[in-house]
């Protein structure tokens, strides 16, 4: 029988001896304290869920129109991030980062160690014990001693005691307890939540540095065509064809195109930077990402679900509304401060003169010290801080519902982006194919003498455009079905359920 269950026990039979000797006239304040002790009641007000104000379906504008709200057959957050991420060099990429990143070990420690403050808090709701022993020998002068005589003596003690022990009649014990365990599961989603937008983080991070790569190449392709235009245009000018004019927008295209490339170049370097932070240690070679966009990087499509299902999905919403419930037990236990607290000291044992007589029943000796301390003067302390955590939990409550509509608005901007993307994704490719055909037979006529050398530079620059764009409209496309992955709760399992039964079979 645990200790909890012992106490338990003892509080039934207590409970049962003692109100038989009440009498009609004592069955007052005293028969309220003690079964108020007796019952493990607190003060704790009854927690009530804030209401979201969010909508109960996704919103109906055009963007929108493609968007199911019936209830996902397999949740987003039940997508294991192996099974939504398809690239294997990315998924090994997470791997690694999930191992190393400091942020993510903090947040672990974090746990422990609010797991930690909650088991020292929850120590309190039962008896310190401790076990003494002890002993002395001394002399006392002839001058201070009985009849003139020097005196010396012994002391020996044995004690098994309890020092300063709260009676816990009005919760506030059991209040705090509360608290620590609501900051202590707080503290578990803010683990989950760390997680999920680590993997985030780190897929976007890998993406931002393949379209930095990529973007990079289609400005050197530029940077090479430009080179090219402008050494004709040279000789053109050379040979009278070509003017002044032409000659310098040709060079002024080479510039661009070349600052372009130190650009990217950039961007580059600060993409695979971030990386390697996200990750806690510099990528192996072989995990590099490749140059080129891979538009099968991840899932095409993941189920929305009903607006309702990210108050179990998202782990930031539980964060908060288990902070909210702490703040709530922590009123508890200010309106406890109101009424008197009784504190038990006791011990027995032995003591003796000598260690021969120490364990017999003559030595026998024991103390109980109860002490009641009722704050009379200080209540005006004890209001104003039932205040201040009525003020703290409505905070709560309202940081509460600040996260819910977040995260109503991150889901909600991801699957605008889902559902429009498709479309311009088809309307860049077509668009990037005619400004293409646009370019060769431009410079097709360049070099045959038909066209000049500004039509070249036009078209080329309006080619890099549609292509930049395209890459651009790609990328976020990745981007949105990521974000939208984390939005929902994705990236805390490693392994999808099927994923993970298949592999146990």
């Amino acid at each position: 029988m645990t200790p909890l269950f012992r106490i338990k026990a003892l509080r039934e039979r207590f409970n049962a001896s003692t109100l038989q000797r009440f009498n009609a006239s004592t069955k007052g304040f005293a028969a309220s304290v003690l079964v108020i002790a007796l019952a493990g009641c607190t003060m704790i007000p009854k927690y009530k869920q804030p209401p979201a104000n969010v909508s109960s379906s996704w919103p109906s504008v055009p963007g929108y129109a493609k968007i199911q709200t019936a209830p996902a057959t397999v949740p987003a957050a039940e997508i294991g991030w192996r099974d939504f991420f398809r690239d294997p060099k990315l998924r090994q990429v997470i791997a690694l980062a999930l191992t190393n990143n400091p942020s993510l070990r903090a947040a672990v420690e974090n746990m422990v160690q609010s797991r930690a403050l909650y088991h020292v808090q929850q120590a309190n709701l039962v008896p310190t014990v401790n076990v003494n022993a002890g002993g002395s020998r001394q002399r006392t002068p002839n001058f201070f001693g009985a009849n003139g005589t020097a005196l010396t003596y012994s002391e020996y003690q044995l004690n098994l005691g309890v020092a300063s022990y709260e009676l816990d009649l009005f919760g506030q014990v059991r209040s705090l307890t509360r608290q620590a365990l609501e900051n202590y599961f707080a503290t578990v989603e803010a683990r989950r939540a760390a997680q999920i937008a680590l993997v985030s983080q780190v897929a976007s991070a890998y993406l931002t540095q393949q379209e930095a790569a990529e973007q990079l190449a289609i400005a050197r392709q530029s940077l090479d065509a430009a080179r090219q235009s402008f050494a004709l245009t040279r000789r053109s000018f050379e040979a009278g064809v070509d003017s002044q004019f032409d000659l310098n927008t040709a060079s002024s295209q080479v510039s661009s195109s070349s600052a372009a490339v130190a650009g990217y170049a950039q961007q580059l370097a600060q993409a695979s930077d971030n990386l390697t932070l996200l990750v806690g240690k510099p990528l192996p070679p072989e995990l590099r990402p490749s140059p080129h966009l891979d538009l099968n990087l991840c899932l095409a499509d993941i189920p929305a679900g009903l607006p309702s299902d990210l108050l179990e999905q998202r782990p930031d919403i539980l964060q908060a509304e288990h902070q909210l419930k702490a703040a709530n037990a922590n009123i508890g236990a200010a309106r406890a401060a109101f009424f008197p607290t009784i504190t038990l000291t006791g011990n027995g044992g032995y003591a003796s003169g000598s260690l021969q007589t120490l364990i017999e029943p003559a030595s026998t000796a024991w103390l109980f010290q109860p002490q009641l301390v009722w704050p009379v003067f200080d209540l005006g302390t004890a209001y104003h801080q039932l205040q201040a955590d009525k003020a703290a939990k409505e905070a709560q409550a309202a940081n509460y519902q600040s996260t819910v509509q977040n995260a109503f608005k991150e889901v909600a901007d991801a699957l605008a982006v889902r559902e429009t993307v498709q479309s311009q994704l088809a309307d860049n490719a077509a668009l990037v194919k005619a400004d293409q055909q646009s370019y060769d037979l431009t410079q097709a006529g360049f070099k045959s003498g038909v066209n000049s050398t500004l039509d070249v530079l036009v078209t080329l620059q309006t080619l890099n455009s549609a292509r930049e764009n395209l890459i651009q409209v790609q990328y976020s496309r990745l981007t949105s079905l990521i974000n939208l992955y984390q939005a929902l709760g994705g990236g805390w399992n490693e392994y999808s359920p099927q994923s993970q039964q298949t592999a146990e079979q």
